[in-house]
């Protein structure tokens, strides 16, 4: 028996599988033996149903966070009275409350030194008032912890990992995108 006799005979006893496919857009496959086909739509993300409100104190004054941080309810509790959007628009804003939006996508390529330069100000603004300040983006994963750690490279001249540890410590969560880990290793 040839090697392709061999592997054929061997292919016809393998178990039948089945992976279902979802596209971003929500619409779904299934892919079998038989071909692929389509089946019931559905939401093309994760539906988040537990809110992560729960603002992480980095230094004295300075929390890191996620949108859901930015309800009434958490910045009053917190005595949060500075709000720095990194890429999303906060969905209200709040009397007796300051906000400042940055622009920013989560990609590599995003040149997140130039934003951290840009926020710094921003951000020693509200802790030289002693007043409390939410930095903040959609899950409080990327863009904002890369934000925070920028800017205790910079206000208080840590290395690169022990800035990380310190936000990681705090929110365990984080995981800046690996364009922002590489520019913030060069930050100087």
């Amino acid at each position: 028996m040839s090697l392709l006799e061999g592997l054929m005979k061997k292919m016809k006893s393998l178990k039948d599988t089945e992976t279902t496919i979802t596209c971003a857009d929500g619409r779904r496959f299934v892919e079998n033996k038989q071909g692929t086909h389509a089946i019931a739509n559905t939401i093309g993300f994760v539906v988040d149903t537990k809110p992560d409100n729960t603002p992480a104190l980095i230094i004295t004054n300075l929390y890191l966070g996620s949108q859901d941080c930015c309800e009434e309810s958490v910045l009053r509790e917190y005595n949060i009275r500075n709000v720095l959007s990194i890429g999303v628009e906060p969905l209200y804003r709040y009397e007796n409350i300051q906000y400042k939006v940055m622009e920013c996508l989560d990609l590599p390529e995003t040149n997140i030194k130039v934003l951290v330069n840009n926020c710094v100000p921003y951000i020693n603004n509200s802790l030289s008032k002693n007043e409390n300040i939410l930095i903040h983006c959609n899950a409080g994963v990327s863009r904002s912890s890369a934000i925070v750690i920028g800017y205790l490279m910079l206000e208080h001249k840590l290395e690169y990992d022990v800035a990380y540890d310190m936000v990681k410590q705090a929110r365990s969560c984080i995981k800046p995108n690996v364009g922002f880990e590489s520019q913030l290793i060069s930050l100087k």
